[in-house]
């Protein structure tokens, strides 16, 4: 059942007809595939060929916010309740799938958009813990429900189609570990612990020790009951204040949460707590390194309303940022970005299947529509390789192979 828009701030009528105008002329080409559209007047448009996905919009507030506000309309109208789609997936794929010739043929929109720069948020100490609190404080009931046993929130590894998610996380652990090369006499740290998911799984498997830091209280609770009596240590700490020396470092997904202006600090930081001959498994997401400046310019509906502060790194971005602050070098590099899009899809089905345990728990439709959106859009941009995954092995020159 569609849900209706909230009434939007009235606009011209001018404004809403040049927004038609433009949507049309933005879909003239389409390839790859079909858009009906359905208008708020009840008359149907038809762009493109093949594989139909139909858009309904339901408030013509759907192209005043494309008109006003760039690139964050899409999100903000669907949020709202203004359209809706039989394929949220399909449609950003669709989307995605074109979005490269449609900014070529439209550079005059491309540039107004860029006119709209990124708010410049400097990722402090106060700043970071209060954009962690905003996502991940939601609840470990919440993610509890969408996630799976090992309460793991990053990219898995399927074997298989079959292969369970939770299986196919610990087989994104067990790579990790392979990397490392983990034994027993190792002490491992991990930046950005999440709910304890590898530091459990290493222990256990290779017996090291392990700290984890993460700067989420609900997460920090959950992984010292997860990993009670195992050789781990959770601090509830931002990892730039660490101190010690670590024969390995680890840290999964999250290098996106730091912000540009901190690369350079989180590979120092690495460098410095990294024992001589130590080595590091990074896993990340990954902007195409072609899309980087646009992106890091341009606002993201994402890092607005869902993980404010973050930024996804290009591969050159971090192997720039790497050579400038350290001495660490990039010695391994295995893209893992197809396995997420599936990995994705198993969050969002598990998040639709408990909407009503969701809903028990106080969140609203809004909240459901927006969760919706950026799974939807996240799955579609891993299928279309708009966003990569990689599993990266640091270590310093002149270290034994």
């Amino acid at each position: 059942m569609s849900v209706r828009a909230e009434p939007a701030p009235a606009r011209s009528k001018l404004l809403g007809g040049i927004a038609v105008a433009v949507l049309e002329r933005a879909l003239a080409h389409l390839e790859g595939g079909t858009l009906e559209v359905t208008l708020p007047d009840g008359t149907t448009r038809r762009f493109g060929s093949g594989q139909p996905v139909e858009l309904e919009i339901h408030d013509a507030a759907f192209f005043r916010r494309l008109a006003l506000r760039g690139k964050l309309g899409p999100g903000e109208s669907y949020t709202a309740g203004e359209w809706d789609t039989d394929d949220l997936v399909g449609f950003f794929e669709l989307l995605l799938s074109n979005a490269d010739a449609a900014a070529e043929r439209h550079t005059r929109v491309r540039r107004l958009q860029e006119l709209r720069p990124r708010l410049n948020r400097r990722n402090g100490l106060t700043r970071a813990r209060r954009n962690i609190a905003y996502h991940y404080d939601l609840g470990n009931d919440l993610f509890a429900l969408m996630l799976d046993e090992t309460m793991t929130y990053s990219c898995a590894i399927f074997a298989t189609p079959e292969t369970s998610l939770a299986d196919a996380q610990r087989a994104k652990y067990e790579r990790l570990c392979e990397r490392l090369e983990l034994g027993p006499d190792d002490h491992v740290l991990e930046i950005g612990c999440g709910w304890g998911g590898f530091a459990k799984f290493a222990s256990e498997t290779y017996g090291c020790r392990v700290t984890g830091l993460t700067i989420s209280a609900e997460q920090a609770a959950l992984a010292r009951e997860r990993t009670a009596g195992l050789p781990v240590e959770i601090h509830e700490q931002d990892y730039r204040t660490v101190d010690g020396e670590f024969s390995k470092v680890v840290s999964v997904e999250m290098l996106e949460a730091i912000g540009a202006d901190q690369f350079g600090t989180y590979f120092t930081t690495i460098d410095r707590v990294l024992a001589p001959g130590g080595r590091a498994a990074i896993q990340t997401i990954l902007v195409p390194d072609q899309r980087w400046e646009r992106y890091r310019r341009t606002p993201d509906w994402i890092e607005r309303y869902v993980f404010p502060g973050c930024l996804i790194p290009s591969l050159a971005a971090l192997t720039r940022a790497a050579a400038a602050d350290s001495a660490l070098g990039i010695y391994g590099v295995e893209e893992i970005g197809e396995h997420y899009a599936e990995t994705l899809r198993r969050w969002r089905a598990n998040f639709q299947e408990r909407i009503a345990d969701v809903r028990a728990l106080g969140y609203d439709r809004r909240f459901e529509r927006t969760w919706d959106f950026y799974l939807a859009f996240c799955e579609a941009a891993f299928r279309t390789r708009a966003l990569r995954d990689v599993q990266l092995v640091l270590e310093r020159p002149g270290t034994r192979a």
